[in-house]
């Protein structure tokens, strides 16, 4: 099993708005790609002072399966949120075997 793990910094004028989005919108339309068998989305509870960070996971049965989803689906869903959020956040994925 593999871990996709998209940890996103915030600017905290659109957390509310961000939030909302990625739990109505942006994560079900991940899920119904076919590619991940379940998805979660985690607040960090250390954040730096003023800071707002989530942590979106997604586990793909391999890691075949996630390089898939990163080439056939991932570019048009980050471009979503760019067009949404564009300039008002930070990402950086990580991938992580699950033992």
């Amino acid at each position: 099993m593999i871990l996709y793990n998209v940890t996103t910094s915030l600017d905290p004028e659109i957390a509310e708005r961000w939030l909302a989005y990625m739990q109505n919108t942006h994560m079900p339309e991940v899920m119904a790609t076919g590619f991940f068998l379940k998805s979660q989305l985690c607040r960090m509870l250390d954040e730096e002072e003023g800071g707002i960070t989530y942590a979106s996971q997604y586990y793909a049965v391999s890691l075949e399966q996630l390089e898939a989803y990163q080439e056939v689906a991932a570019p048009a869903l980050r471009a979503d949120m760019d067009k949404h959020f564009g300039g008002r956040y930070a990402s950086f994925r990580t991938m992580l075997e699950v033992l």
